[in-house]
């Protein structure tokens, strides 16, 4: 991919019109003023002077047209990896300067972000997004956290509800492909929006910002940096976990993971997303399956670890005590609708949680009513189904 920025901005110094003129008419040899009448010096003055006044304009308006934005739709091709939508009351910079002032302003100490995706789909009011948010809100010391949280946008619809409900929001749209409806599993859209995302992560880690990255449908009860392995380059939420971080038989799930920049990492997210043209066919997660395995990880020493379900849960496997639980993800589960109606319960079981004394919330019976519509039962029953055999509702 190219590198080099969108825009060229030309830094020459200009002289005052009159300093110009005057230095223009100097230049004449005096041999040839003199050759004229003195009548028509003026003339050849006033001439000169239109004539110069005129390129000045041209070139100014000439150099202008590099800084047009585009509308949203837009046939015009851009040379580098981010088109992003423009505010309208702001002087248009190059995508990567957009995506650098929304990072430095959202990120923590030590240069950490957190990043999540959004279509039109979760954006819509009372969907995914509200859900997400809100859990934040009613977190353990997570309501802090939204100060870091960069919602990027995979559509128009979405970068402006983002900009109605948060603070940080960056705009990703790929050119001829529209993420605005709900993705389903294994889709061509779906396998496009997995990949775009990790190529854009990789970005993210070679601007030198670390990141952990949430999908949208996962609740965040606790704040997990303090759960999260200090010596660690590249750790992952699990759909099972077998009881060891360091197991490579875990089931990662690409919902959820924290990044540090360095060379180790951004080599391992190229390798990731190269390696879709190995296993075509495969979305990210199936991919990161086999990869892990492969030896060009241990190669270039990054430190993978997989974390635990007891703290990183979600609706394949729930973590158990609520005492201890950081996030939840609405995995396995098929269709937004039963998404909401499961998130919903889940987050009432929180608040439920949180309104128990002391003594009670560290009891065995206080547990989650979830998954319910989102059961392995129901994605069981839907696998079965030719027509459906490779669609799971999730906007990811």
């Amino acid at each position: 991919m190219n590198r080099g920025p969108l825009f060229r901005f030309n830094h020459r110094r200009q002289l005052p019109a009159t300093r110009l003129l005057r230095s223009r008419v100097n230049t004449f040899p005096p041999a040839a003023v003199n050759m004229l009448p003195e009548s028509a010096v003026p003339r050849v003055v006033l001439v000169f002077a239109v004539v110069f006044v005129s390129c000045l304009l041209l070139y100014g308006a000439a150099d202008s047209l590099r800084f047009l934005s585009f509308p949203s739709g837009s046939s015009v091709s851009f040379p580098y990896i981010f088109p992003s939508l423009l505010d309208n009351d702001s002087v248009p910079v190059s995508d990567e300067q957009k995506l650098e002032k929304v990072l430095k302003d959202a990120a923590m100490e030590g240069r950490t972000v957190i990043l999540t995706t959004l279509n039109e789909a979760w954006a819509a009011p009372n969907s995914i997004i509200d859900l997400f948010l809100g859990s934040f809100r009613i977190g353990e010391h997570t309501r802090r956290l939204l100060n870091h949280l960069v919602i990027v946008a995979l559509d128009e619809k979405a970068y402006l509800r983002c900009k109605e409900v948060h603070s940080h929001c960056f705009a990703l749209v790929t050119e001829g492909i529209d993420f605005h409806k709900e993705a389903y599993f294994m889709t061509p859209a779906y396998l496009k929006m997995m990949w775009r995302r990790i190529d854009f992560l990789r970005s993210v880690l070679e601007m030198g910002y670390n990141f952990v990255f949430t999908d949208a449908d996962i609740m965040w009860f606790r704040d997990p940096f303090p759960r999260f392995y200090t010596d660690a380059d590249f750790q992952i939420a699990c759909d099972h976990f077998t009881g060891s971080s360091v197991n490579l038989e875990n089931r990662p799930n690409g919902g959820f993971n924290y990044v540090k920049s360095n060379n180790r990492s951004i080599e391992f997210y190229k390798f990731w997303y190269s390696s879709q043209e190995t296993y075509p066919g495969y979305h990210d997660q199936d991919v990161l399956n086999f990869i892990k395995f492969d030896t060009f990880v241990e190669d270039i020493g990054l430190k993978m670890r997989f974390l635990d379900t007891a703290y990183f849960g979600g609706f394949c496997e729930p973590s158990k005590d609520l005492s201890l639980v950081c996030t939840m993800h609405a995995n396995c589960c098929y269709g937004l609708d039963s998404k909401l109606h499961d998130l919903r319960i889940m987050l009432q079981d929180w608040k439920d949680f949180l309104s128990l004394p002391p003594s009670l919330k560290n009891s065995s019976v206080v547990s989650w009513r979830v998954p319910q519509n989102c059961s392995l039962h129901s994605l069981h029953h839907y696998s079965e189904s030719p027509e459906t055999s490779f669609q799971e509702g999730s906007q990811q």
